[in-house]
């Protein structure tokens, strides 16, 4: 059979990314297509990083094309991460493409190590990743990355350079003062550093941000949703009933701003004895579930109370960047790719394609 455009078009119809759902062709992932004879060239280019999957995914198709008849099937897959959509009338962050707020109702749920872990992860499949911690109270950034009682440099004296670990870009409040002293502040002083955090570090081309919420509803979480141009947010959350109850408040405060819900992470989901092997939802079962179910969200994954956990984070290298090949580092990077495929399904950022206009009395 003659190899044509159209034949081997559909044939990628065919050809479904496990991490969209979706074909490569109604997604638009297919770039340069030629056919010449029986030999057939394309690239596919992901709208997320996805190192991990490029392998797989380049087999899907030379399987389908030689299936086809095709005898020589050249691909390319490669990803390309774009600036989506943020809040109407806020700026995007020069250096930042898209922001990822990682927040939760209340404390205690693991929300920093997972926002921590989640940024390593984006950065395993390819991402140019930073983190930003936004909890000017409780600063736990620095002790995450094995960073703490470092400070930023400034070349200029008015902007601070990020610090650097694990190959994440990172800046804290916890890098500029000293780690037992209080920051006894009223909320306007904390939504201005929350501020200057973010627009006074120089970021270096990054894919994304994920900046580290502090728990609750209160001025900084307000400031980030009308003042930060985020591209969505994650609530992460526990099984517990408690704990639902303050995520659903924190879901529904990004809603009213219209901050896009990328879905909900439910953290320490089950526990697994280390002595016997038996599994125990000690926080309860099914949380996240019934929450996302009442809001028409996503349940982007689902992570283990595991000791190696809080283990490796207390020591400044957390289980993406301690165990990269193991099970949980693999947990880590599935919910990951699966909030940047949310990310990508959002609409684009088209602030740059219109030019300025200037109106001046001649």
């Amino acid at each position: 059979m003659s190899m044509t455009d159209s034949l081997v078009q559909a044939a990628l119809k065919e050809v479904i990314d496990p991490n969209t759902g979706k074909d490569l062709v109604s997604s638009r992932n297919i770039r340069n297509l030629k056919v010449s004879g029986d030999e057939v060239t394309l690239d596919v280019e992901l709208g997320y990083p996805a190192r991990s999957q490029l392998d797989m995914i380049r087999k899907l198709v030379v399987d389908r094309l030689t299936a086809l008849g095709a005898s020589k099937v050249n691909v390319d897959v490669r990803h390309r991460i774009v600036s989506h959509a943020v809040q109407k009338g806020v700026k995007l962050v020069p250096g930042v493409k898209n922001i990822i707020a990682v927040a939760s109702g209340k404390g205690g749920v693991g929300k920093s190590t997972t926002a921590v872990n989640l940024a390593l992860a984006l950065a395993a499949e390819g991402a140019g990743v930073g983190i930003l911690d936004a909890d000017i109270y409780g600063p736990s950034i620095p002790q995450l990355l094995g960073i703490h009682g470092l400070q930023p440099a400034s070349s200029d004296g008015k902007s601070m350079e990020p610090m650097e670990a694990h190959g994440l870009q990172a800046m804290s409040i916890g890098f500029l003062v000293d780690v037992e002293t209080p920051m006894v502040w009223r909320g306007p002083m904390v939504t201005t550093a929350l501020q200057q955090l973010l627009n006074e570090t120089r970021w270096r081309e990054l894919d994304y941000l994920v900046v580290d919420m502090p728990p609750g509803t209160g001025d900084v979480q307000l400031t980030l949703a009308q003042k930060v141009p985020v591209t969505g947010a994650v609530i992460v959350t526990t099984p517990q009933d408690l704990a639902l109850l303050d995520a659903r408040k924190g879901l529904k405060m990004f809603e009213k701003v219209g901050v896009p819900i990328l879905g909900l992470v439910e953290n320490m989901s089950i526990h697994i004895c280390s002595n016997c092997g038996h599994p125990e939802h000690i926080f309860g079962a099914g949380g996240a579930a019934r929450m996302a179910q009442d809001y028409g969200v996503e349940v982007l994954g689902s992570l283990p109370l595991d000791i190696h956990i809080r283990q490796q984070a207390d020591g400044g290298k957390p289980t993406v960047a301690a165990e990269p090949n193991g099970q949980i580092a693999e947990m880590y990077r599935a919910i990951a790719r699966r909030i940047a495929v949310r990310v990508a399904e959002q609409a684009k950022d088209m602030s740059s394609r219109f030019p300025n206009i200037v109106v001046q009395n001649t």
